[in-house]
């Protein structure tokens, strides 16, 4: 073998001790040069440099496997770091410093979309120098986040300023421009098909990303993802867990709580069926509440005091306490100056009123003593009375359940029982029903039995109604009074009646009737929530009334007109008939009674001026011809019941 082959084979196998030896890249020209100057040339020196780039191949591809297979240890090694329960915060922070370290990258970032619009957020940033990425708002269809979220796939860029493959925005160029960053890698973080965000990998210099980088980096964000759902759903239950917590905490002092004012409200009233007076209560309730008390009775009288309360105040609580029973709120209330305020109730039947004088700070376990405290007074105050009160209570509910039975008892029976109760039945009355639209019917029947009683009228409930037989002859006026005072005491609306008045005991049913009929006509009409008597609806009110009054329609519609024809033999009611007759024309109807027409312009206006200048707008018109039409009946009507040969009466009405 000549030298210069057994120079060439020297050179082969230098070349293979290196490939053999992972020896670095760089050294693998060593033995071609080596071969070159031993004189190597020709074929000879073709197939050394050719045996260099097939080791240099062979190093490029085992260099590369070695940096796959250390990608891979370190994606198991994420995926075990990623295994441990961490709250989403830090699962997003070992993702974003493992995706740096995976590609040697100098920035690594995680988008996500924002909760309030459509727009991308930075977290857990890695490698950032700048300070400008707080509050970075990425907007939803610019930058390489929307764009992989889009196509659900890798997207990567060698220069991010001067790619103009995809839309740019102000704030995230800024940002990009402050690191000094150009190559962005941008994978998407999801789990399964549903996309969550992206992971970003970026570096300070112009360079392309291999396939196995993005290969590496997509596998990261398949393991991200499925940390990242599992970290979401810890928080989540870490959060339901610790609002169970503070629930089951709650409910556990709202147990002591209500065991211990169960065994407070169970000594009141051992106390109180001991035999106590109202002094030793008052007494026991400032030794339980810590605090001054006053109980008043509903006559505005001191009944018992414990504390120190000035005498001014007592005398002020004492005048309020008569008020208090018409407001039909039996809870606690704040009054200004630090003064609780509880009614004294026994069902419907109020019985005075009990203070207490504490401090706002106490305001949950105040108002829940000084109601058990309000419900014992009760009970005290109802021995003492030997239910008196009550059953009078009782028995004007009954008086007015018996006026309104279709088969009512003796006259002179029911009369005999209201004058025990102070009420005249012979003299007028009015019926009011209130029907509350919403809510329950308890308070409005507590307030109608207070309302009754300082206006001496009786209440009771009826058919799903709270029905008052008030003294009086307006029923318009009783209906709109109740309306006022009840509605904003129950904070909804409620829609009220009035007839009447009715002046004897057999009379009350028809009122009761006349009123249901004008409630049940309202709510037909839309106006529930509203006040209205049957007087106030017109000719509706005279088809609702049991008395059909044509007589007292006809007089309060065109009465003023015919008394005028009559007094002054005048043809006004003739005009208005021929002016409605003709589509109301008042030259038609002049040529229909025969007169110019200014005569029939100044009969109108001597119309307007007797019954309002609004009787033709539609809905007077209506009555008004409604009340000649029935005019003219009663005209017919009469003449014909006269005896023969007798004066057919004066000028027509």
């Amino acid at each position: 073998m000549s030298q210069k082959k057994v120079e060439a084979a020297a050179a082969v196998l230098a070349l293979l001790e290196l490939l053999a030896g992972e020896g670095p890249a760089s050294r693998f020209e060593e033995p071609v040069e080596e071969a070159r100057r031993s004189g190597v040339t020709g074929a000879d020196l073709r197939m050394v440099e050719q045996i260099k780039r097939l080791a240099l191949t062979i190093h490029a591809r085992l260099d590369r496997r070695q940096q796959w297979s250390a990608g891979l240890t370190s994606l198991v090694d994420t995926a075990c770091d990623l295994a441990a329960p961490h709250t989403v915060e830090d699962t997003l922070k070992i993702i974003t410093r493992r995706a740096r370290l995976l590609v040697g990258a100098d920035v690594s970032w995680v988008s996500l979309p924002a909760m309030d619009d459509r727009a991308f957020r930075l977290h857990a940033l890695d490698g950032h120098v700048s300070m400008l990425n707080t509050r970075l708002r990425l907007p939803w269809d610019a930058g390489l986040a929307g764009a992989v979220l889009s196509h659900r796939a890798p997207l990567w860029t060698s220069d991010y300023l001067t790619d103009g493959t995809f839309r740019h925005a102000d704030e995230p160029d800024q940002w990009i421009k402050a690191e000094g960053l150009h190559a962005v890698l941008a994978v998407p973080l999801s789990r399964g098909t549903r996309p969550l965000g992206s992971l970003h990998v970026a570096e300070r210099v112009v360079r392309h990303f291999s396939a196995d980088e993005i290969a590496l980096m997509s596998m990261l964000a398949e393991i991200g993802g499925v940390a990242l759902e599992r970290a979401v759903h810890l928080d989540e239950t870490r959060e339901d867990m610790s609002l169970l917590r503070e629930r089951a905490l709650r409910a556990e002092a709202e147990l002591v709580a209500a065991r211990r004012l169960a065994a407070t409200q169970r000594a009141l009233l051992d106390l109180v069926l001991g035999g106590c007076d109202p002094h030793t209560l008052v007494e026991e309730f400032r030794a339980r509440l810590g605090a001054s008390v006053l109980l008043c009775s509903a006559h505005g009288t001191v009944i018992a005091a414990a504390g120190d309360l000035p005498d001014g105040m007592q005398e002020t609580l004492a005048r309020a306490a008569m008020g208090a029973g018409s407001l039909g709120e039996p809870s606690p209330t704040f009054l200004e100056g630090g003064i609780w305020s509880a009614p004294v109730f026994t069902g419907s039947h109020y019985l005075g009123a009990l203070y207490v004088r504490v401090g706002p700070s106490t305001i949950d376990n105040a108002a829940e003593l000084l109601r058990h405290a309000a419900r014992t007074a009760a009970v005290l105050l109802s021995l003492q009375e030997g239910g008196t009160a009550v059953a009078e209570e009782q028995f004007r509910d009954e008086l007015l359940d018996d006026l309104l039975i279709s088969a009512p008892r003796p006259r002179e029976q029911l009369e005999r029982r209201a004058r025990r109760l102070g009420i005249a039945l012979n003299q007028p009355h009015v019926v009011v029903l209130a029907r509350p639209e919403g809510g329950t019917q308890a308070k409005a029947v507590t307030w109608a039995s207070s309302y009754a009683r300082r206006n001496n009228g009786l209440k009771t409930t009826h058919e799903g109604n709270v029905v008052l037989l008030l003294p009086g002859t307006d029923p318009g006026a009783a209906a709109g009074t109740v309306h006022e005072e009840l509605s904003p005491l129950l904070g909804h609306p409620v829609t009220v009646s009035g007839s009447g008045p009715v002046a004897d005991p057999g009379s009350v049913l028809h009122g009761y009737r006349e009123a249901a009929r004008c409630l049940d006509a309202m709510t037909a009409l839309g106006a529930t929530g509203t006040s209205a008597s049957t007087h106030e609806m017109g000719f509706v009110g005279l088809l609702l009334s049991d008395h059909l009054d044509a007589e007292k329609f006809i007089e309060s519609t065109i009465g003023a007109v015919l008394d005028y024809d009559e007094q002054r033999l005048t043809e006004l009611t003739r005009t208005l008939d021929a002016y409605f007759l003709t589509g109301g024309s008042p030259t038609y109807a002049a040529e229909q009674l025969h007169v110019h027409p200014n005569t029939v312009a100044r009969r109108l206006e001597r119309i307007s001026d007797l019954i309002g200048a609004d009787w033709q707008k539609p809905e007077r018109a209506l009555e008004v011809q409604l009340a000649l039409r029935l005019s003219r009946i009663r005209r017919v009507l009469k003449e014909r019941g006269e005896p023969a040969g007798s004066p057919a009466g004066g000028q027509d009405a």
